[in-house]
């Protein structure tokens, strides 16, 4: 007889506690600052003892790296964006355009998670320099996933002769900056569907022959 797999309750309950305590402090440290939020405030935000929230994360700084990892992810699940469906399906795409269609509309829902707390970031490591040990050295992780997209695009038919997928990563990386996003978006009140649209024509006339 085929055993029945059932569903790890425990594993869930603690996979619903992290996700709590996680989008508290977003909204904290959102809200107050990094260096102004306490674990206490999160733990009470979140409804559990503090005790739970350092058993969890251990520190504050983990707790940060987790906030900003989930922005960017849309959940809490330790799936790197290059395993993502979204990218793989984009990658998968037959043609470059069909490629750079859906890697602007994936790419346009990270921002819209991402850019709105970038000053957090940018004052949270301002407050705590050790921030930025929580990420590993190397190359920039949102050049390196532009890198793999360009690479994949630049060989599909429809592709510009002659772009090669450096230029191709360099145009990714700069159109669908954070920071040019916000421009448009925060600045000069564009909506996210304006600026998707703005940023997939016009890497599209670069891009694509």
């Amino acid at each position: 007889m085929e055993t029945v797999k059932r569903p790890d309750k425990r594993a869930e309950r603690s996979r619903r506690t992290r996700g709590k305590i996680v989008e508290a402090a977003r909204e904290l440290f959102v809200a107050q600052g990094y260096g102004a939020t306490s674990l206490q405030e999160v733990a009470d935000r979140a409804g559990v003892a503090v005790q739970t929230v350092y058993f969890v994360f251990g520190n504050k700084r983990a707790l940060f790296k987790d906030v900003v990892d989930a922005s960017i992810a849309g959940d809490a699940e330790p799936v790197a964006t290059m395993e993502r469906e979204w990218f793989r399906a984009a990658c998968a795409a037959p043609t470059a355009a069909g490629q750079l269609r859906a890697h602007v509309r994936g790419t346009g829902d990270i921002l819209g998670r991402v850019a709105p707390i970038t000053s957090m970031i940018a004052a949270a490591g301002a407050a705590d320099p050790q921030i930025a040990a929580q990420w590993p050295d190397g190359p920039d992780p949102r050049y390196t996933v532009h890198r793999a997209a360009a690479e994949a695009l630049v060989s599909k038919p429809g592709a510009r002769p002659g772009v090669s997928a450096g230029m191709a990563a360099d145009l990714l990386f700069g159109l669908l900056s954070p920071q040019l996003y916000l421009l448009f978006v925060q600045d000069r009140g564009w909506t996210p569907r304006a600026w998707e649209d703005w940023a997939r024509t016009t890497l599209t006339a670069q891009l694509c022959g």
